[in-house]
């Protein structure tokens, strides 16, 4: 009798989804090399340690566990014929593709297929990819938040809704969020990257610490449980808000959670969407949740795919510069500014923060610099436990750093310190103001903005939506003033 095909799961591929069946065979694999590969922070290693791990006790005989030095060299010692669900990496979906005895099967773990993105990109032509086009067809295909054929409540997005300042308490009004106990699986992932880190094998940045997001399934559904109970009703209001002691606020961090494949991301939008219909969530919160994870999610894993290799090289903008050491290294004490050190801050001692400091702090401050595109999408790949290539593509080089030219989005997120201090009570008690551009009292990120406009200025021209800021540029007597200073600044 032939032997039966074993599922091949990936780190990534850990949640029951990626299996057609309770009893289903499975293989996994712990490979040495990939944490020599790049210097990752210290606790998303862990994790992803972690949760391999704990699926092996989990699966117990169902599973093969091999821990080996290479994939190639794991595969050796298994027998039978595999199947493994489409990985997320182009080298890796390269890889499988080129072994024996091995069948690919269509990716899993997103809420729509390639091929309705594809589908749909044929009919928009690739100028013409915007996200929130495809966040409607996505609604319509998944039936989510629909009244019939027409979006609940009216309208497909509200966004508009979204955008208030955090409360001037410092803080919102809500129990903390979910945090899993380590156990005795945590306590040997430690042990065994404290001796790899002794012994030279690997390096790592950030700190360690205690782990902070799911490393299990039944983990990973409590965190998703605790954030539609507690933090989702507010998530709507203050989804672009950044408060320097709440760094969580009322954001689910279940994103570490989905892109290990513990949890499938059409059972978090049923539930943000079970909760609103149950009036226990307003509409502009559950769509706004719903909106991340089937448009922006989806979108970013797609558009890896759909605009291939060449697209993570991109630089439309001739941002050649490199990281600075202090930011490479999240070294946090000696950066004045106080939104940037806070979130640098954040990444180092837990690898981890939300979306907004993430594209308007640290995102911005880089694109105001010039930083080469590549090497911060990198940064960001390596420093984030919910970071991975293709997460990191269009969020970086496409969103963050607009290095597309504008393939995804229509304008470059560049921002001065009006639009910190509006969005967060960073600006307060910094050393630096928010509306000097020169001097010692200097806002980096305001000085830096008009840097970013002038250097840019013949590349953006035809750029409607930052037109009105360039005709500003002129009008700036102090121009060469801001521009020398912030060529000449090493640190902020």
């Amino acid at each position: 009798m032939a032997d039966p095909e074993r599922r091949w799961c990936f780190a990534d591929q850990l949640g029951p989804h990626f299996l057609d069946g309770k009893d289903q065979p499975v293989l996994l694999i712990e490979s040495r090399a990939v944490l020599r590969r790049r210097r990752f922070h210290r606790q998303k290693a862990h994790l992803v340690l972690s949760a391999l791990r704990h699926r092996a006790a989990e699966l117990g005989e169902q599973a093969l566990f091999v821990r080996a030095d290479t994939y190639r060299d794991a595969l050796a010692r298994v027998r039978g014929p595999l199947t493994v669900c489409g990985p997320t990496s182009r080298a890796a979906a390269d890889f499988v593709r080129s072994l024996d005895g091995v069948r690919v099967l269509p990716s899993r773990g997103f809420a729509t297929g390639r091929d309705h993105f594809e589908e749909w990109a044929a009919r928009r032509g690739d100028s013409q990819l915007r996200m929130e086009d495809f966040y409607r067809g996505a609604r319509r295909a998944t039936g989510l938040l629909m009244d019939g054929d027409e979006p609940a409540g009216g309208q497909w997005n509200l966004d508009k809704e979204n955008r208030e300042p955090p409360p001037e308490a410092g803080r919102l009004s809500l129990p903390p969020p979910y945090v899993p106990k380590e156990d005795d699986i945590d306590a040997e992932v430690r042990a065994d990257l404290d001796e790899a880190e002794r012994r030279g094998e690997v390096a790592f940045v950030g700190r360690d610490g205690p782990r902070q997001f799911p490393a299990t399934r039944a983990e990973a559904r409590r965190a998703l449980r605790s954030f539609v109970e507690k933090r989702l009703p507010t998530f709507g209001p203050y989804e672009d808000a950044m408060l320097a002691g709440d760094p969580d606020m009322s954001h689910s961090r279940l994103s570490a959670a989905l892109n290990l494949g513990l949890l499938d991301p059409m059972e978090c939008v049923r539930a943000a969407e079970k909760a609103w219909r149950e009036g226990r969530v307003p509409l502009r919160s559950a769509e706004g949740y719903i909106r991340q994870v089937i448009g922006w999610r989806d979108y970013m894993w797609h558009t890896y795919w759909h605009f291939g290799r060449g697209y993570a090289k991109r630089n439309a903008l001739r941002a050649r510069r490199r990281l600075p050491d202090w930011f490479a290294g999240l070294d946090a004490e000696d950066v004045r500014a106080r939104c940037l050190s806070t979130v640098l801050r954040d990444v180092r001692d837990r690898g981890w923060t939300h979306h907004i400091p993430r594209l308007m702090i640290l995102g911005n401050y880089g694109l105001q610099r010039g930083w080469n595109p590549a090497e911060l999408c990198d940064w960001f790949h390596r420093c984030f436990v919910d970071g991975y290539e293709w997460v990191m593509a269009a969020n970086v080089i496409g969103m963050s750093q607009y290095a597309d030219g504008g393939r995804i989005t229509t304008k470059p997120y560049a921002a001065g310190g009006a639009y910190i201090n509006r969005m967060s009570d960073f600006c307060h008690d910094c050393v630096y103001r928010p509306t000097a551009r020169t001097g010692d009292e200097a806002c980096p990120y305001t000085a830096g903005y008009w840097w970013f406009l002038s250097r840019n200025e013949a590349r953006l021209a035809g750029n409607w939506r930052i037109a009105p800021q360039l005709r500003n540029l002129h009008r700036i007597a102090d121009l060469d003033e801001v521009v020398a200073q912030e060529r000449a600044r090493r640190r902020p």
